[in-house]
């Protein structure tokens, strides 16, 4: 398997003169060949703008990604139809944590998929994606993955 490289770039502008208070968070992030740029602060709670992402919302964002791309991917090769996929993605700052980290993510999915198939079958493939996510096995807290299953 070839190796996969990633790189990311990171852009900020402004001045720290006045004091811990007083600069913006606000930042850009692009990884090329993509074009898009996301835009970036700190957490509201750190003085963080509310209106853009922020690096602890994109840590929970990629379990949750990882873990659906590996799981359509899985349930493909399975022959399983799966028809739709949704999310509902959590973890808090531990800052009574030394040194303050992220808490459990929790993965909250409900997979639907065709008429007439097995949802335990679903589940099990779901177990397995989670197994054999990059993103969940790179991370240093538990990554918890919960899979309700409906026909559609």
């Amino acid at each position: 398997m070839s190796d996969h490289a990633y790189h990311t770039r990171l852009h900020w502008d402004g001045s720290t003169a006045a004091g811990v208070r007083g600069y913006s968070r606000d930042h850009v992030a692009t990884a090329p060949p993509a074009v898009a740029g996301v835009d970036l602060t700190a957490d509201p709670g750190f003085h963080g703008s509310p209106d853009r992402l922020n690096p602890e919302q994109l840590v929970v964002m990629a379990a949750s990604s990882c873990q659906m791309l590996t799981f359509l991917s899985i349930a493909a090769r399975a022959g399983v139809d799966v028809i739709g996929y949704d999310d509902e993605a959590t973890s808090h700052l531990d800052l009574a944590a030394k040194p303050a980290r992220l808490g459990a993510i929790r993965l909250s999915a409900t997979v639907r998929v065709a008429p007439g198939t097995d949802p335990d079958l679903v589940r099990e493939l779901a177990h397995e994606a989670h197994g054999k996510c990059f993103v969940a096995n790179s991370l240093s807290v538990p990554v918890e993955v919960d899979v309700t299953v409906s026909e559609s």
